[in-house]
């Protein structure tokens, strides 16, 4: 998607994410929030996050939930959209700071942030532009700084009917899991790992006490891959 796509869907984001996944039998706080509560538990033994990039933030539906569990962080959403920018700024003004950037070059010094967090953004990316926003991505984590990057998974079915059915998922080309882990590596990440997500939906949800032991099989519905930057944090 371009830059006039992501505001063209701003307004109207979440009424469409909303009819899209009601298959699984939640909403998108739901979708958003365990997002960043797995970042919070791979995180549970790292001191000090200081400072926190959520990249490719949109309306900032992630906001609330990386300001709850890292209540000391700043934290920077950073979007191609400035619609969506806006509509960020009025609901979370208080929890962020909102940044506009031009697809290309994330306008930050160096080893700027401890974490940076990708929530189903580089499905929405040209795949030729991929390799160079992992190595931005790279250059302004600090030494030992983390990356989280969450997608859908092209081999679970419900995924690939809701990608398929969602308006602004129209341009979409969905990621495996190991493409991914790759793309990390070649930006310089080391410490690589792929974690898929969300096997149970809502019906069945006493049940998803299960999914901590199911990380590592290829059918869940999203997927993530965290990498470390070499050095310490």
């Amino acid at each position: 998607m371009e830059k006039a796509e992501f505001d063209k869907f701003a307004d109207e984001y979440l009424e469409l994410h909303a009819a899209n996944v009601e298959v699984f039998g939640e909403g998108p706080a739901y979708f958003a929030e365990y997002k960043v509560k797995d970042v919070a538990m791979d995180l549970e033994n790292v001191r000090d996050v200081g400072s926190i990039l959520d990249f490719g933030g949109g309306i900032g539906t992630s906001a609330p939930y990386l300001r709850h569990h890292f209540p000391e962080a700043a934290i920077t959403c950073l979007d191609v959209s400035d619609n969506s920018l806006e509509i960020a700024r009025e609901r979370y003004g208080d929890m962020a700071e909102f940044v506009s950037f031009d697809g290309a070059s994330i306008p930050f010094d160096s080893d700027t942030f401890d974490v940076a967090f990708a929530a189903c953004v580089f499905h929405h990316i040209k795949p030729a532009s991929h390799a160079a926003l992992f190595r931005e991505l790279e250059r302004v984590i600090g030494p030992g700084g983390h990356l989280f990057v969450f997608e859908h998974n092209p081999f679970n079915p419900l995924t690939r009917h809701a990608v398929d059915t969602c308006p602004f998922d129209e341009n979409a080309v969905l990621i495996s899991g190991r493409r991914m882990c790759g793309a990390l590596l070649e930006a310089g990440f080391h410490d690589v790992r792929l974690r898929y997500r969300l096997f149970i939906p809502r019906l069945l949800s006493g049940l998803r006490f299960l999914e901590s032991y199911l990380t590592w099989l290829p059918l869940g519905a999203q997927y993530y891959v965290s990498g470390r930057k070499a050095g310490w944090m």
